[in-house]
């Protein structure tokens, strides 16, 4: 077998048709016989893996789609909607997920890479083929999962196999940013952090841009370029999704649910609501509850 049919055979064995967390931090895998309803969250640094089926991820109005032997890297805290879209019985969906570690990406890049610690080009999520190395890295990692005598000494050394692979592929630019401290990336993620814990506040544009250490013209112009929306919007995306998961987890008032995070008008925030989810609020969390949500990695 090639390093995807491993791959394979590691996540069907060890997610056993479920989302699960695996004994290694930050490593998640995933196997579904159907697709899923589409969810929304908020996702952080982190690679999903497509290794059977195919999976969508929606950031704003940017659609990416992914399948066997493809990953999406995530660059910060992102308003998205991932789903499933193809997984059968005979075909189930299989994937994994793994969180970036800032502080290994920045040691990598002070050992590995000291003429490449510019900038670069800012972006905040992207998707590529996997190479042969990177598949392999995998699939050592997932072994090491029956070897628990190993996996403190190898598993760590693995994952910065991994970042490794990422740094030297298509997404590298964006991948070192997330270990530099002075990138556009941790800049502007210095923003979306105060706006993620303030999201039923109102938020001075002012006060975001010099947290990201940009004048407002500057700060506008980066925002919308990392993260395809401007700031405002992000914030509404965070209060809406945020919203959405209190309905679902418990029924309650849908204006006192409005009022919670950070809207006056019940009008305007089921107005909003049915914009971004399909459905008004009360009617779209019954139907999630109807359906048995089942909760799934956002990429």
């Amino acid at each position: 077998m090639d390093a995807l049919d491993d791959l394979r055979a590691l996540i069907a064995l060890y997610a056993g048709g479920q989302y699960r967390q695996t004994s290694l931090e930050g490593l998640k895998v995933i196997s579904s016989d159907r697709p899923t309803l589409p969810m929304s969250g908020v996702t952080s640094p982190v690679l999903g893996m497509v290794a059977q089926g195919y999976k969508r991820t929606v950031l704003n109005d940017s659609v990416f789609t992914y399948g066997p032997g493809q990953y999406l890297v995530a660059s910060l805290e992102l308003p998205v909607t991932g789903y499933i879209v193809r997984a059968s019985r005979e075909v189930p969906f299989l994937g994994l997920s793994l969180a970036l570690n800032p502080s290994v990406i920045a040691e990598l890049l002070l050992e590995a890479l000291p003429m490449e610690r510019g900038a670069g080009q800012a972006s905040a999520i992207g998707v590529s083929d996997a190479s042969a190395e990177l598949l392999d890295a995998f699939v050592r990692l997932l072994r090491l999962l029956d070897r628990p005598m190993d996996m403190p000494v190898l598993g760590p050394m693995i994952e910065r196999e991994i970042l490794w692979r990422l740094l030297s592929s298509r997404q590298g630019a964006m991948v070192r940013q997330i270990g530099l401290a002075d990138s556009r990336l941790s800049q502007i993620g210095r923003a979306i952090r105060r706006i993620r814990t303030g999201y039923a506040e109102n938020l001075r544009i002012s006060e975001l841009a010099r947290l990201a250490g940009m004048s407002v013209t500057s700060f506008h112009r980066h925002f919308r370029a990392i993260t395809s929306m401007s700031p405002l919007q992000y914030q509404k995306q965070i209060r809406l999704r945020e919203a959405r998961a209190r309905l679902i987890a418990e029924a309650g008032d849908v204006a006192s649910v409005g009022y919670a995070v950070g809207y006056e008008s019940p009008s305007q925030f089921s107005r909003e609501y049915r914009k971004l989810f399909g459905a008004p609020p009360g009617k779209d969390a019954a139907r999630l509850q109807q359906a048995s949500y089942e909760v799934t990695n956002f990429v």
